[in-house]
């Protein structure tokens, strides 16, 4: 059973803590998971795995998501959760300790962020069906791009007033397992949702994901495409593995060009999988960031 606590950020806002693990040993090492977008902390991937591995699996609701106040007139910037998944790292880990550090979609880009500014909180990092830039590898669809660029130089409340209103009816008009293409499961991920307990777990935390609306896809649409990531990977010292799923379109390409950019790191391609890579490579991931376990 998932314990929520909070922590209370500069400013006065609550970001929520989850920890999936509560009655794992006060000296199982620490595993951050962050999720994807839209998403929420209230996601183990696989907890027979993540109990096999003796791991303790912590988890942040980026804002606006589940239980996490959204940023207000702030970017909730890749820099700006970065910080807050420091802060729980340093609330969590003993004096001395490290971290290994998973991030499935858009939250490798924090996991990698976390790395970068904080090696000394990070053993090991595993990125998981995460893209690259736009710029890089596109994968923004064009008939988004342009109103993107059209809130380029705006405030945080102006593009987050645009966005709501763009995006809040389509939240609002989702209901059911329909909510699942925004995560994009595909059909290539029809067997790894077959599994049992995979469509239930997500399901939970879809529900937690628009709790608040559309609050958090805002938030990280924002934070993501509008600001600067604010790291840059040959800044990651750790060693990073990356997991791709060969049927996801987010998947091969935007794996070689991390594998190209990072200074240590090794991709493996998953077949027969979509995004919901994360669940098939979840044990590999725990592998690499736990050797030992």
């Amino acid at each position: 059973m998932t314990t929520t606590r909070f922590l209370t950020r500069p400013g006065g806002r609550r970001i929520a803590v989850r920890d999936l693990t509560p009655d794992a040993p006060a000296d199982a090492p620490v595993v951050l998971f962050c999720h994807i977008a839209p998403g929420s902390g209230e996601f183990d991937p696989d907890p027979e795995v993540t109990a096999a591995r003796g791991v303790r699996l912590i988890t942040v609701d980026r804002p606006g998501y589940g239980g996490s106040e959204p940023a207000g007139d702030e970017f909730a910037s890749v820099g700006l959760v970065t910080d807050d998944a420091i802060a729980v790292l340093e609330d969590v880990l003993a004096p001395g300790a490290t971290a290994g550090v998973v991030g499935w979609s858009a939250g490798g880009r924090v996991a990698l962020s976390v790395a970068a500014r904080r090696p000394d909180l990070v053993s090991r990092v595993a990125v998981i069906g995460t893209p690259a830039p736009d710029d890089a590898v596109s994968w923004i669809p064009e008939e988004y791009k342009a109103g993107i660029e059209a809130l380029r130089g705006a405030s945080a409340a102006d593009a987050h007033a645009a966005l709501t209103a763009a995006m809040g009816p389509m939240v609002e008009s989702l209901a059911g397992d329909d909510r699942f293409a925004v995560l994009g499961v595909g059909e290539a991920d029809g067997a790894v949702m077959a599994r049992p307990g995979v469509a239930d777990r997500l399901r939970g935390m879809v529900d937690e994901a628009f709790a608040q609306g559309a609050a958090g896809m805002v938030a990280d649409v924002a934070g993501y495409t509008l600001q600067p990531w604010g790291f840059e990977p040959a800044d990651v010292t750790a060693d990073v593995l990356l997991g791709y799923g060969a049927d996801d379109p987010l998947g091969e390409p935007h794996g070689r060009w991390w594998e190209q950019e990072l200074p240590k790191a090794h991709l493996e391609v998953v077949p027969d999988v979509g995004h919901v890579v994360v669940v098939p490579f979840w044990d590999r991931a725990l592998e690499h960031v736990t050797p030992g376990r």
